[in-house]
């Protein structure tokens, strides 16, 4: 898979993009869980009050808190808080601060004179205990007179206590060190519990102050509870906007990859050559540009949208987990190491089978490919029903292995769900106990619970990009194996230049082949020359090698031995544009494109005129047929050339070879489907149009090739016999074998 990175580099800009948004979108998604808990532990459970710090406080009171403050701590809350007193006041600030403390009438207050967060939270850890200490001893009557009766018990013979005299104030009036020592008991009392759960014992003593000065608590509830709900909606519509253009972006990028390699795999298609064709069937090269692409397309969107979230989203999962409560950490690992042993154990079960379904997929198009060719044959046997049969053992075998596939990364989803259902009871269970012990907060525990789910939610994500991801790295492969094989037959890197002095004169030089693997040479030692203006014929029995020697001269395949020069270059020296521009070639079996008539003939040379195609079509035989044609030239043509028969695709080839004005002509066994009347009419127009350019003739019929200046007879991939028809019946056995067995002996007198 990583092969392909190199695909990706134009991308490079919108990955990085993408990378940034996928961490807005994780901040804002790991943002959620704190407010949920603010909303329930602030503004449910502490009615709006977020720490034990008051922001007003009547005097009195904040000098009986700091009877349990050493020096230093006092001082540091005194730093923090400005008194609001009437006398020191204006009329104007007197009046707005009455309008929000209507006790500043009766009493003076200290106000909270900082807003800075460190600060704030570093007065909460001094203030908390100590309101916790003063909540305690004034709530609790048993517990106060315990300390009350502890403390007169330790005063001075000479001090008198009045009866009604309340504990605080007791402690204001005895020695420092009886007051440290009630302050450590009390403390010890209070150490099991972690600072938060201090805070929040502390924060009734708050909103009973604030009641007491005449705020309105009921309003501080919801402005904190809307306040906190609205910033939640709009961290969310800020992770969906991140969501949709990433997706858009993710999208884009995977589509372009995928045109990027459809291109890139259609370039090298193009160029290979037979060599290279015969290694892949046509069937693999069609899923290998389709299917395999799509497939990694496909992972290629997940990739973008999940590889770069889920990591964040988990490692920030984690380290939120830590944050809120480190106790209940190992919940974590037994949930990862469940996940990690079930992905394991899946993907060992599936993983083998991901390439078989891709080479399944090959055998399904294989046969699909070729019962669709052969469908005429296959109704002329009346073999439909075993076509049916080989097309149901391919396709069941697919089926049955994506069935597999399907089945083992199906029960992953489920599996996963009862995981995290598992670890939600586990961590309720474990929670509730720590609340109940006042250890940990609700808010805390729900807030560790969505960060847990959201850990498991981003092994999900990985998950199910691995399913994808060994199909996709299989097709990768596919992929990348049609794009880096090498090239057999390459443009030198010397280039030669045709001689422009001649024109189409072709030399064999003990020239030898061998099919690549094969054992034996298919052609062995041919050597002769065709000249312009000459029509050069080959004839021979059938597999002797005939085509095989005709497609060395555009380099289908190269030479394995020996050489061909075409104007007196050895034609691996010179670019293989250059050389095939010279030849008007038409195969063995016509070849016609989607389009028209018009389009098909000027297929070699788009310039061509209206004159030169219709002396092209007259030359071979065409005009008849295209004339009988409404729209004529413009006559519609199916893909293959479907729509016109055997005889009309194969002069329309001629044809298309004909306007291209070539150099050489090559004619591969291309008058088979023409009758003998027509075959007679197109070599003797043809013969007319190639005075100057040399013409190359493969056939199995005599008659088409009885008055070429040069025969060759090829048999067993070695050259038997060279002459004129007149001289191979004289010199050449094989020669006079093929034509005895084709023309009866008066018709070779004749000849």
């Amino acid at each position: 898979m990583f092969k392909l990175i190199k695909y990706l580099k134009k991308s490079t800009l919108p990955i990085i993009i993408i990378i940034g948004l996928l961490i807005v979108q994780a901040v804002c998604d790991l943002s959620l869980p704190d407010y949920t808990s603010d909303i329930v532990n602030v503004g449910i459970q502490q009615g709006g009050v977020k720490n034990a710090v008051p922001e007003i406080i009547r005097k009195e009171q904040l000098e009986n808190i700091m009877v349990f403050m050493d020096d230093n701590n006092k001082s540091q809350v005194m730093d923090n808080y400005i008194l609001l007193d009437k006398q020191d006041l204006s009329q104007d600030e007197f009046s707005k601060y009455v309008k929000k403390y209507p006790q500043l009438e009766n009493e003076k207050l200290y106000k909270l004179n900082t807003k800075d967060k460190k600060l704030i939270e570093k007065l909460n850890n001094i203030i908390s205990q100590p309101i916790a200490i003063l909540s305690a001893i004034e709530k609790d009557g048993s517990n106060g007179n315990e300390i009350k009766e502890g403390l007169i018990s330790n005063i001075p013979n000479n001090m008198v206590v009045p009866e009604n005299m309340d504990t605080i104030t007791l402690l204001k009036n005895m020695p420092k060190e009886i007051v440290e020592e009630v302050n450590k008991q009390m403390g010890e009392k209070l150490k099991d519990l972690s600072d938060s759960m201090v805070s929040q014992i502390a924060i009734p003593y708050i909103q009973n102050e604030y009641k007491a000065i005449g705020v309105n608590t009921s309003k501080l509830q919801s402005n904190f509870i809307l306040y906190s709900g609205g910033i939640m909606v709009l961290i969310a519509l800020i992770s969906m906007v991140a969501t949709v253009i990433v997706a858009y972006i993710g999208a884009k990028v995977a589509a372009d990859l995928g045109k990027n390699l459809r291109g890139q795999v259609f370039k090298k298609v193009v160029s290979f050559s037979n060599t290279e064709l015969d290694k892949f069937s046509t069937a693999s090269l069609i899923t290998r540009s389709t299917n395999d692409i799509q497939q990694i397309q496909i992972l290629m969107v997940m990739l973008l949208r999940v590889v770069f979230y889920a990591p964040i989203l988990g490692l920030g999962g984690v380290l939120k987990v830590i944050q809120t409560d480190s106790s209940m950490a190992w919940i974590i690992a037994v949930a990862l190491i469940a996940m990690l042993s079930l992905i394991i154990v899946l993907f060992a079960l599936a993983m083998p089978k991901f390439k078989a379904v891709q080479n399944l997929i090959d055998k399904v198009n294989l046969v699909t490919r070729e019962i669709l060719s052969g469908m005429l044959v296959i109704r002329a046997f009346s073999t439909q029903k075993h076509e049916e049969k080989r097309f149901d053992k391919a396709n069941m075998d697919l089926t049955k292995t994506n069935l597999f596939v399907n089945r083992t990364m199906a029960t992953m989803m489920p599996l996963m769900m009862l995981i995290m259902n598992a670890i939600t009871i586990l961590i309720v269970w474990s929670g509730s106990h720590a609340v109940d012990s006042g250890t940990m907060q609700v808010g805390d525990m729900m807030a560790f619970i969505q960060y847990t789910m959201q850990i498991i939610m981003s092994f999900l994500m990985i998950s199910m990009v691995s399913i994808m991801l060994p199909r996709a790295s299989v097709a990768a492969g596919r992929v990348d194996e049609v794009l880096k094989t090498g090239f057999i037959i390459e443009d030198p890197k010397e280039v030669k230049s045709f001689n422009k002095n001649k024109k189409g004169i072709i030399e064999f030089k003990n020239v030898s082949f061998r099919y690549p693997n094969a054992a034996e040479d298919v052609l062995s030692k041919i050597s002769f020359t065709a000249n312009p203006g000459k029509i050069t014929a080959f004839i021979g029995s059938t597999g002797g090698g005939k085509s095989t020697l005709i497609n060395l001269i555009p380099r289908f395949y190269d030479v394995t031995e020996g050489e061909i020069l075409i104007d007196g270059v050895d034609i691996r020296n010179v670019k293989q544009h250059e050389l095939r521009d010279k030849i008007g070639y038409v195969p063995q079996k016509g070849v016609l494109f989607s389009g028209t008539i018009e389009s098909n003939l000027k297929y070699g040379r788009k310039n061509t005129s209206e004159k030169e195609l219709e002396k092209a079509a007259q030359i071979a035989q065409a005009m008849e047929f295209i004339n009988e044609k409404e729209e004529g030239f413009n006559s519609e043509i199916s893909q293959g050339g479907t729509n016109v028969s055997g005889g009309q695709k194969q002069r329309l080839s001629i044809a298309r070879a004909i306007a291209k004005k070539p150099d050489i002509y090559i004619f591969d066994d291309s008058f088979s489907a023409l009758d003998f009347k027509t075959d007679v009419q197109l070599r003797k127009a043809l013969k007319a149009e190639t005075t100057e350019s040399t013409v190359l003739i493969v056939a199995q019929r005599i008659s088409t090739i009885l008055h070429a200046e040069q025969i060759i007879v090829i048999d067993e991939g070695k050259v038997v016999g060279v002459g004129t028809h007149n001289e191979l019946l004289e010199n050449c056995e094989v020669y006079k074998q093929i034509a005895s067995s084709q023309l009866s002996k008066e018709e070779l007198d004749h000849e």
